[in-house]
C-alpha cells in the first residue's frame, strides 16, 4: 500500500470536491490502486489553514466550511500557517495547488508551485495561470528536482484532454486542435438562441454561478486563449504564449446575428484553434459559425469540446464537462493517479 500526504492550497469547490471523492471514494482507491490519500494540510486565504501530519478529518473540513465558510471547528495540532509555511514545512507528498487563477502573472499560484518543486514535493494543479505563462520552466523545475507536475484540470476539468493528446493521440500525430473550451461563453451563445440579448444571456449566467461579477476574461475570450497556450506547449510542444494569441471575444453578437444563421443550419461559438506549421503554430480564439456536420456543432449549454485533427485518425471530438466542482475535483484524482502510477512502476 502506498500513502501519499496532501496539502492543498486552496479549499473552495474545487478542493472542496476533491475532499468528497476522497471521503466517498477512499476504501475503494485503496482496493482498487493500492493507494491511500491523506490530507495532512489545508492552507486557504479566506478560510484559514490547518495542519495534522498523521491527516485530517475529511468530514470535519468539509462540516466546518459548511457550518462557519472557515476552519475554525477543524481540530489540528498546527493552525494558522500560510501558504508557503504550509508547501515548506508540512510533511505532503502531494501540494495541490488550487489558488484563485490569474492569467497576467500567474500569481500566487506560481510562487506555491515554484516552491513546491523546489522542495521536492509534487504539483497537481488546476489552475491556468502558471501553466500558461511558465510551463516550460516549472517543467525543467520538476525535473531538476525529480518530482511530477499534473496539469490535466487546466483544459476542460476532468475530461482527460491533456492525456489522451499526449499519450494515446501522440503516435496518431496531431495537426490541428479546435475547441469550445468555455463554458460560460457556450452558455451565453446558447442562451441567445432563444432570441434574448447579451446583457440579459450573461445575467442568466451570473445568477446560476457559471459567470463571475467581472466576465472580462471569460467573455473576452482570454480564458480559452490560456487553454490554447497549455494545449501548444503540452501537445504540441510548443512555446506559445499568452500574446501570441490574438483574441476576439463574444460581446459583439447580436440576437439577430444568432438566429440568422439558424436558417443556413449554423451556431456561433467561440472557437480556439490551433493549426500546427513548419514554424510552429497559428493559433486564435474567436467566435466562429460552425456547420451543423461539425461535432462542435450541437455543444450546447456550459459543455467543452475538443477536435483533434490527426495524420492517421483524421478527426476525433472530446466532450466532456469543463467545470463543476466534482468534475474539476476528479481532475486533480486523475494526476495523482498518474504520479502514483509513475512512483510505484504499476
Amino acid at each position: 500500500m502506498n500513502t501519499y500526504r496532501l496539502a492543498l492550497i486552496g479549499f473552495g469547490n474545487v478542493g472542496q470536491g476533491l475532499a468528497k471523492i476522497l471521503l466517498n471514494r477512499g476504501s475503494w482507491l485503496k482496493n482498487h490502486f493500492d493507494a491511500k490519500f491523506l490530507i495532512v494540510a489545508v492552507s486557504d486565504l479566506h478560510k484559514g489553514s490547518c495542519y495534522d501530519p498523521d491527516g485530517l478529518s475529511i468530514s470535519e473540513l468539509l462540516e466546518s466550511v459548511d457550518n462557519t465558510n472557515g476552519l475554525e471547528e477543524v481540530a489540528a495540532p498546527q493552525l494558522g500557517w500560510n501558504s508557503l509555511q504550509t508547501i515548506r514545512e508540512s510533511n505532503a507528498d502531494f501540494i495541490i495547488e488550487i489558488s484563485y487563477t490569474d492569467l497576467e502573472t500567474g500569481e500566487p499560484a506560481l510562487t506555491h508551485t515554484r516552491a513546491a518543486l523546489q522542495s521536492g514535493k509534487h504539483v497537481v494543479t488546476t489552475n491556468k495561470g502558471p501553466i500558461a505563462l511558465y510551463f516550460p520552466e516549472l517543467i525543467d523545475l520538476a525535473r531538476k528536482h525529480n518530482v511530477e507536475i499534473g496539469v490535466e484540470g487546466t483544459v476542460m476539468s476532468g475530461t482527460p484532454v491533456l492525456r489522451v493528446g499526449m499519450d494515446i493521440m501522440e503516435g496518431a500525430v496531431i495537426t490541428r486542435l479546435k475547441g469550445i473550451f468555455n463554458g460560460t461563453t457556450n452558455y451565453i451563445l446558447t442562451q441567445m438562441e432563444t432570441g434574448i440579448s447579451y446583457n440579459e444571456a450573461l445575467l442568466k449566467a451570473q445568477t446560476l454561478g457559471y459567470a463571475e461579477a467581472n466576465p472580462d476574461g471569460d467573455v473576452q475570450g482570454h480564458d480559452a486563449a490560456g487553454k490554447v497556450v497549455i494545449l501548444a506547449n503540452l501537445l504540441l510542444n510548443i512555446p506559445l504564449r499568452m500574446r501570441d494569441v490574438p483574441c476576439r471575444g463574444i460581446t459583439h453578437l447580436t440576437p439577430e446575428d444568432i438566429i440568422s444563421v439558424s436558417k443556413s443550419k449554423e451556431r456561433w461559438k467561440l472557437i480556439g484553434t490551433l493549426d500546427k506549421t513548419d514554424n510552429g503554430c497559428d493559433a486564435r480564439v474567436q467566435p466562429e459559425l460552425v456547420p451543423h456536420n461539425h461535432p462542435l456543432y450541437s455543444v450546447s449549454g456550459v459543455t467543452n469540446a475538443i477536435t483533434y485533427t490527426t495524420e492517421l485518425l483524421g478527426d476525433v471530438t472530446l466532450i466532456g464537462p469543463g467545470a463543476g466542482r466534482i468534475e474539476t475535483g476528479y481532475a486533480l484524482l486523475e494526476d495523482m493517479l498518474a504520479i502514483h502510477r509513475n512512483q510505484s512502476g504499476t
